[in-house]
């Protein structure tokens, strides 16, 4: 294992459907939580009975400092505007070499949020901006 390449300070791709949205520094929120129902059982007291309901996906924010590559996205969330409609999605994480590492396949992706960057000149910071997509889950998981 000593010899894979792993994500130390990662890029990551965004493609939406046939939109290729840029690369972004930033990812958060690329996971799932498995519901549970509780049941419990008459006459045992040693423990419930934990049984699964469905898997739920969380919102993945993606962030990088703004680029040209705003317009992609831009041109995309005019497209949902107009006619909302949920397309499979590709996150790919990128190594140091910016080659793949792994590639997320996303189910049924519809843009949430997009936040500006924020103008201080008291601040030496670039500007960034932020993308906010909600999924259906995964279709796979590649190297």
């Amino acid at each position: 294992m000593a010899d894979q390449p792993f994500a130390v300070s990662s890029h990551f791709q965004l493609s939406i459907g046939t939109h290729a949205l840029g690369s972004f520094t930033s990812c958060d929120g690329l996971g799932c939580a498995m519901e549970v129902e509780e049941r419990v059982e008459g006459g045992t007291n040693g423990h419930v009975w934990q049984l699964p309901t469905r898997l739920r996906y969380t919102n993945v924010v993606l962030g990088r400092p703004l680029s040209q590559d705003t317009v992609l996205v831009w041109a995309w969330m005019q497209q949902q505007m107009i006619e909302p409609f949920r397309l499979p999605g590709q996150l790919v994480a990128l190594g140091p070499d910016r080659r793949p590492l792994v590639r997320w396949l996303l189910d049924g992706v519809l843009p949430v949020r997009w936040s500006g960057p924020t103008f201080d000149v008291d601040q030496s910071q670039p500007a960034r901006e932020t993308l906010e997509i909600a999924h259906n889950g995964f279709l796979g998981i590649t190297v």
